[in-house]
């Protein structure tokens, strides 16, 4: 079963690799070559099947990138697990030989590894290009690589030693059907898809002070149902007055700190917004929690849970331009050309709603690579060279293994050829005689940079092409 799995998205490998299209339930198309997305689509009951998924699923939120080739490589060990077990070898002992195996292999990778230097942006270029080269973006890689870095440079934050870089929350990819790709870019702040609550706000505001609340701006509504009765006329004048009043005294504290704009995750009443109105105060309502956290780590706002606690101190000044914009037939408002902003939205354009939705997952596998290498920055030769240097020392160290899990530790190390006779077989080469003349290139330890061109099926030397990839 586990075997069925990583035939699924074998294909998918490399830079010649094919889009899958899948069916989902919902009975849309999807389009894509991300392995973990395929598998994510498809429907196993089998329980070693299942696990494959979830070790794909596990790749793609620690490392982002890699889900196909972890997949590949886990069908093939248990290939090659196949023989051995009918061979009687127990399965624990094909456990310590992988194991031990594994072992030696992050050693071996550990001196192959290469640092990088994060401020050598055309190393850092390379690295993410040979990430989105292989996917359904590789036409404007130029593009998309710069996307990837810029976001996620602008979310970056080093605290205290400890690096934080939360692509999920504050790196958003807004995609704008229409346009084309070429416009798509990182802006400098936050969008979202609002327009201001009335028509006659002001639609531009040029360094605006931000307020951010997530409490409605009506009248108190009761948690339960409440039944009021009145017998006088006056109750109800005074009843409605009160309403009004608070009302007024919400918006009295707003204004009382002079925000240009204000946003609530909450309702706002038609008197509140004729109140703020009045005070020149773009309202924007319902935004989103995860939004809203964006705004304020973009313009240095605190959110705000009662009008009454409002400070100086929560007020965002680190925006330059709030502006609402019409794109397509939709309104959007920016919140643009921030100092410093911590947060960011990627505006993606594109001709379709399929070709949006891979341009979105190749993007968040990209930025997910820059974050691995600002998290670990080392890097390995890609092409399949790391993985046949890895099995080259395997099955030479297999000789020196205690001759019970001996068989399990060179199967681990055949295993690993996978990678590279899949790229082969992607690019339609001679199989058979390419592996062999890498074997023979990898033989002694010789040469652990040369791999497979994937664009052209022959043998290369990956530090020239400039195809490498992050330790994780």
């Amino acid at each position: 079963a586990g075997k069925a799995v990583s035939d699924i998205v074998r294909t998918t490998l490399g830079p010649r690799s094919m889009l899958k299209m899948l069916l989902d339930p919902m009975g849309g198309i999807v389009m894509t070559n991300d392995g973990n997305s395929i598998l994510r689509e498809v429907d196993v009951s089998h329980p070693a099947a299942k696990s494959m998924i979830e070790l794909s699923r596990a790749q793609e939120e620690e490392v982002g990138d890699g889900t196909t080739s972890v997949i590949i490589l886990a069908g093939e060990y248990l290939v090659a697990a196949e023989p051995l077990l009918e061979r009687q070898v127990h399965p624990t002992v094909i456990c310590n030989g992988y194991l031990k195996a594994l072992d030696d292999a992050m050693a071996a990778l550990k001196e192959m590894a290469v640092p990088l230097d994060l401020n050598d942006s055309e190393k850092l270029c390379s690295l993410v290009q040979s990430c989105t080269g292989t996917k359904f973006i590789s036409r404007f890689s130029q593009l998309m690589v710069d996307l990837a870095l810029d976001a996620v440079k602008t979310v970056h934050i080093e605290d205290g030693g400890r690096q934080e870089i939360d692509i999920k929350r504050y790196a958003k990819i807004e995609k704008i059907p229409g346009g084309d790709v070429e416009d798509s870019r990182v802006l400098k702040g936050v969008m979202l898809n609002k327009d201001v609550t009335h028509g006659k706000m002001k639609r531009q505001i040029h360094n605006p002070r931000v307020m951010l609340l997530d409490c409605t701006l009506e009248y108190k509504k009761g948690e339960s149902q409440t039944n009021i009765e009145i017998t006088d006329e006056k109750a109800w004048e005074e009843l409605l007055r009160q309403e009004e009043e608070h009302i007024q005294q919400l918006c009295d504290e707003i204004i009382a700190h002079k925000p240009d704009v204000v946003v609530t995750e909450k309702g706002v009443s038609d008197l509140a917004q004729h109140y703020l109105m009045k005070a020149n105060i773009s309202v924007l309502r319902r935004a989103r929690k995860t939004d809203n956290n964006r705004i304020a780590r973009a313009t240095g706002a605190t959110i705000v849970h009662r009008t009454a606690e409002l400070q100086e101190k929560d007020i965002g000044t680190r925006c330059g331009l709030f502006e609402v914009k019409k794109i397509g037939d939709e309104y959007f408002s920016w919140f643009v050309d921030c100092v410093e902003p911590k947060a960011c939205t990627i505006l993606l354009r594109g001709a379709s709603k399929d070709v949006l939705n891979e341009i979105e997952r190749n993007l968040g596998d990209a930025m997910n690579v820059v974050r691995t290498i600002y998290q670990d920055p080392r890097v390995v030769p890609g092409g399949g060279a790391a993985e046949m240097t890895l099995a080259h020392k395997l099955i030479e160290g297999s000789k020196r293994q205690e001759p019970k899990i001996a068989g399990a530790y060179k199967a681990a190390g055949t295993a690993l050829e996978v990678i590279p006779r899949t790229l082969l077989e992607n690019c339609g080469a001679d199989i058979i005689r390419v592996q062999t003349q890498l074997r023979a290139k990898h033989a002694g330890g010789a040469n652990p940079t040369w791999g497979i061109d994937g664009e052209k099926g022959v043998l290369a030397d990956m530090s020239e092409l400039g195809v490498w990839e992050p330790v994780a």
